[in-house]
């Protein structure tokens, strides 16, 4: 065409310099990507000679970089006045004939008979590159109709360049105000406003792991989830059993989405928009079905591939058509520049008062005086290394934020704008808690606590916190014995993934139903049955989404499970079924309906008695379902099933058979094992026994000495004398080791003893255990004790 207009249709990634990172962008998805059935919305740029042109034709260069000589540097004491001066020259600019005809003629030929809206958005040539990563520094304007409305949102576009925020932004990151020109994407609107919008990123932001693919959505513009003004509906996609053609959706996380952002047209032809609060209908709703889940983390996944790096996608669907197109989509800037190999834990060594609670960005700590701030305006309040305590940010905040030592809001989920910045920042955040000006007063101490998973809490006064740095970057891992996680905590499930191992050798689903579920599943199964009103009233509190109770049930124990077999993916995740004593059942949402009261619940109704009882089996049953829906449904067939407390081997027959009718049948899904805990003295004695109707053993050290020895774990009284180190117990282990060996299955170890002590470590590496199981901060002394028990192990068989 010609030098002042660019068809996205001739743009590619190589004109960066010409029409921006945004507009780049767009033209290279059209121009390759479309083919491959990822649908953009067509349009067209203005080019960076154009906005040259612009400046030249009203001798707008030199009094420009007299007055940003002018800007205060150190402290931007002047910035606001300097900003306000140069928009003001911007303004006063005309476009020339030739650039209004242009415009003009390529916004005829992408709309058509009738004028169409579209969507006029800046794209400065130093923006959305790896260098540069804050996006949002300049203006865009939706929904704009007409010529004139046009030419008036590429002239506002133009003096956007120096917004306040932007004037700084290029200051920091060294970019000459002068150096950098501006691009406008004039593309075909897409009506989200009457529908829904959002973020995804080809990598789970917390953490940089790889294979997640996350989704973010609110009800109307995508502009809510960048300024935090809700909370977003999430969801977690897996690609490797994406790219199988997969349920791949292994989390589904709803938001509230109280507010839709929708326009409000002006005199001018131009649209503001205006938040109204959704309709509690689609505030219960997600905003995408799961077939428009799955198609849109394809296009992410080809998005991905094409650029051949991680991608900060942008998505809307039209209300009008139903159609979901991609928007944008920049390289990711943060995670995927950093090494996940190199982990600073963070502990809380005591807890204090809570004063809020949200969503936590990263895993640090951040202690600081809370200064709570209504606005930009009160910028001056803020002393560097302060915690901005505030309603939600926008891209206005960037020069303030730069001085925060942490950030808390009130609205907001994991891809607002207050969590971009915290990463990039690399400071604690607890974004959306909803109360957090009310609760925390301006100017006394606060702990804000990121480190004990995705919630995030905000702590009265100064906790004593440790800092650890772990650099897993070339650890030497055993070369004989398996180095496996005990894990339970989904929100942990991703970075756990980089601690040196070979997977998972206990998960406790117990942590999943507690904190996922929270309802005893007898009370799902039998739930017109109950009588407590108070029980009632929670059930439906949690599962008012859900007609069928026991689905709600199968969806939160799949999700939680599928999440961490998917972060360990392909290595083996054993998962073990329902642990709870009868007390510990009792204590989940209408449980002491279902369960006896006990004078010893460690000894009673636990374990595998429990999966083929009528008071429990349609529980188990539930239990399977969620199994089954993880290894059939999502792909995740690394997982392998583990049953506890299986006191005989008729009982362990019947467990078998009653999984078999609820579908885990070894027999139809062949690369199905069924392991059993090695934790009763019949389990060692009967070994062979149970070797041939188990795939596998996991000797669960703490219940096996308090049965070997007699002694109630649970009792302080008798504590000095439970110890896995006593030569009893350490004879039952040693024999079903021999025992799983000789029968040709395997068998591991999951206990804190091996990294405690090294010549317990050294005993079962001689014995010839397959794999030992660790807790996440034993991991390092677990593995230099397995590695000095190989040493000590090969020296012996040498001499």
């Amino acid at each position: 065409m010609n030098d002042y207009i660019k068809l996205f249709s001739e743009i590619s990634i190589d004109d960066v310099p010409s029409v921006g990172g945004k507009n780049a962008s767009l033209g290279e998805m059209c121009n390759k990507l479309s083919a491959k059935g990822i649908p953009v919305p067509d349009g067209f740029a203005t080019t960076a000679f154009a906005f040259d042109d612009f400046l030249t034709s009203n001798s707008l260069h030199e009094p420009l970089f007299k007055l940003m000589q002018e800007l205060d540097v150190e402290n931007f004491s002047n910035l606001k006045d300097i900003g306000e001066k140069a928009r003001k020259l911007m303004l006063a600019g005309i476009f020339s004939k030739k650039f209004n005809e242009e415009i003009i003629t390529a916004y005829k030929n992408l709309s058509g008979s009738l004028p169409i809206a579209v969507a006029v958005r800046s794209s400065a040539t130093a923006e959305d590159l790896p260098q540069a990563s804050f996006a949002g520094q300049h203006e865009s304007y939706l929904n704009i109709t007409g010529e004139n409305a046009l030419l008036k949102a590429i002239h506002l576009c133009y003096a956007s360049l120096y917004t306040n925020r932007a004037i700084k932004y290029r200051q920091d990151n060294g970019f000459p105000h002068e150096k950098v020109a501006l691009s406008v994407g004039v593309q075909k609107m897409v009506r989200s406003d009457k529908a829904s919008a959002g973020v995804a990123f080809t990598l789970e932001p917390e953490s940089g792991f790889r294979d997640i693919i996350l989704i973010s959505g609110v009800w109307g513009l995508g502009e809510n989830i960048v300024q935090g003004t809700v909370t977003p509906d999430e969801f977690y996609i897996f690609k490797p059993t994406l790219k199988l053609g997969k349920n791949a959706i292994i989390q589904k996380k709803l938001g509230d989405k109280a507010m839709t952002m929708v326009y409000q047209p002006t005199d001018e032809h131009l649209h503001t928009t205006i938040n109204i609060p959704t309709i509690i209908e689609k505030r219960e709703q997600f905003v995408l079905s799961d077939d428009e889940i799955t198609s849109l983390a394809n296009w992410c996944l080809l998005i991905e591939e094409h650029y051949g790096k991680p991608m900060d996608i942008e998505w809307a669907k039209d209300g009008i058509t139903n159609e979901v197109f991609i928007v944008q989509a920049r390289p990711e800037t943060v995670h995927s520049q950093r090494n996940p190999y190199l982990i600073k834990e963070y502990k809380l060594l005591e807890k204090g008062e809570k004063l809020a609670s949200g969503n936590a960005v990263g895993s640090k700590i951040a202690i600081g005086i809370a200064r709570i701030l209504a606005s930009p305006a009160d910028a001056w309040k803020l002393q560097p290394g302060e915690i901005v305590v505030t309603d939600m940010t926008s891209p206005d905040w960037d020069p303030i934020l730069k001085n925060a030592g942490g950030i808390v809001t009130n609205k907001g989920g994991r891809t607002s704008h207050a969590s971009i910045v915290a990463r990039e920042l690399g400071v604690a955040a607890v974004v959306g808690c909803g109360d957090a000006t009310t609760n925390i007063s301006d100017g006394e101490t606060i702990t804000v606590s990121c480190c004990e998973g995705k919630t995030g809490f905000v702590y009265r006064g100064k906790l004593n916190t440790k800092e650890t740095t772990l650099d897993f970057t070339e650890t030497k891992k055993p070369e004989g014995t398996e180095v496996m996680l005990i894990a339970g905590d989904p929100d942990q499930a991703f970075e756990l993934s980089f601690y040196p191992n070979d997977g998972v050798g206990l998960l406790r689903m117990e942590f999943i139903i507690t904190h996922a579920v929270q309802i005893h599943p007898m009370a799902l199964v039998k739930f017109d049955k109950l009588k407590d009103p108070s029980v009632i009233k929670k059930i439906e509190t949690l599962t008012h989404h859900y007609p069928d109770k026991r689905k709600y049930f199968i969806d939160k124990l799949s999700q939680g499970i599928a999440t961490i077999a998917a972060a360990f993916y392909p290595k083996t995740v054993i998962v073990r079924m329902s642990d709870f004593k009868t007390n510990e059942y009792a204590n989940l949402i209408g449980g002491t309906d279902f369960e006896p009261k006990e004078e010893n619940p460690m000894l009673g109704f636990r374990g595998a008695s429990r999966y083929y009882n009528e008071a429990y089996r349609e529980g188990f049953r539930l239990e399977c379902e969620a199994i089954k829906k993880i290894r059939h449904e999502m792909g995740l067939t690394n997982i392998k099933v583990m049953i506890p407390f299986c006191r005989t081997v008729e009982e362990g027959i019947k467990v078998i058979e009653e999984m078999s009718g609820n579908g885990l049948d070894r027999n139809s899904d062949e690369s199905l094992e069924i392991y059993v805990m090695a934790e009763i003295p019949s389990n060692i004695i009967l070994a062979e026994e149970f070797a041939k109707i188990f795939d596998g053993f996991s000797i669960g050290s703490n219940d096996l000495t308090q049965l070997v020895l007699g002694i109630d774990r649970d009792s302080a009284t008798i504590s000095h004398l439970f110890s896995e180190q006593n030569q009893a117990v350490r004879e039952m282990i040693a024999m079903v080791i021999h025992k799983a060996a000789q029968a040709g299955v395997k068998i591991g170890l999951c206990g804190q003893a091996p990294s405690d002590y090294p010549d317990f470590a050294q005993f079962l590496v001689e014995q010839g255990i397959d794999s030992i199981s660790f807790n996440p901060d034993a991991i390092v002394n677990g593995i230099e004790n397995i590695l000095l028990a190989e040493k000590k192990k090969n020296v012996q068989v040498i001499s």
